[in-house]
């Protein structure tokens, strides 16, 4: 798993670096640099985001499923605190997106 993670962290630092060096040589005004990297950082912040809320969805998830089988009781309390927490880590997952987008419309990618 640390492999993995090491892997992917790698590829994260190193794609900014070779799309900005593709971009300075196709474009030498340098505005269509700093969209092509404003679209690179959007989607990496996005992907980011994406990845922890699910992985931070599924441990949340899993204990509560481990929970209502030890205590079937306690099923209805432990489901509506999965489910406000799980709200809850949605709503960091939108705020990712949300600063994607502003990322974007500051270099007027849609206009």
């Amino acid at each position: 798993m640390s492999f993995v993670l090491l892997a992917l962290s790698l590829v994260l630092m190193l794609v900014p670096v070779v799309f900005a060096e593709e971009a300075a040589a196709a474009a030498p005004a340098g505005g269509d640099s700093a969209k092509s990297m404003a679209a690179i950082a959007a989607a990496i912040a996005i992907g980011v985001a994406a990845f922890g809320a699910s992985i931070g969805q599924g441990m949340g998830l899993k204990g509560a499923t481990e929970g209502i089988a030890r205590n079937p009781g306690a099923s209805g309390k432990i489901t509506t605190t999965m489910i406000i927490g799980l709200a809850m880590i949605e709503s960091l997952a939108i705020y990712a997106l949300l600063v994607s987008l502003g990322l974007l419309i500051n270099q007027k990618m849609f206009f």
